[in-house]
């Protein structure tokens, strides 16, 4: 008695093919589609209220009051982070950098949110 055929013996040349490029373009979907517009500048809120924006063309520090304390933005060329915030799990401080518009960090407990703005958002709509 044959022992059964398993799918792999029914594939053709053919198949492959097809399988490999159909790998390719979720690959290439995922690298061109998926991904957000570099930033071109931010905006820091604090209470709800505008407390700042800037460009992110040149290095610098922010220093934000809120009710628990003082939450510190850095900037760098292209990027920027919540350094420290008086927040006592940290979330916003773990996100590290931020490099792509529409991306955000938010210390909810300080009342303190950091958006980078620019072309091709990663968000539809944000509330907190």
């Amino acid at each position: 008695m044959r022992p059964p055929a398993t799918w792999l013996g029914l594939l053709r040349p053919g198949d492959y093919a097809v399988v490999a490029a159909g790998i390719a373009l979720c690959v290439y979907a995922g690298f061109s589609l998926w991904r957000g517009g570099a930033p071109e500048g931010l905006i820091v809120r604090a209470g709800g209220e505008i407390f700042a924006e800037a460009d992110l063309s040149r290095a610098r520090r922010i220093a934000v009051p809120g009710p628990l304390g003082t939450t510190v933005i850095e900037i760098e060329p292209g990027r920027a982070r919540i350094a420290t915030d008086p927040g006592p799990r940290q979330y916003c401080v773990r996100q590290g950098w931020l490099t792509r518009a529409g991306a955000v960090a938010i210390c909810a407990p300080n009342e303190v949110s950091l958006i980078l703005t620019g072309r091709g958002g990663d968000f539809d709509s944000l509330g907190y």
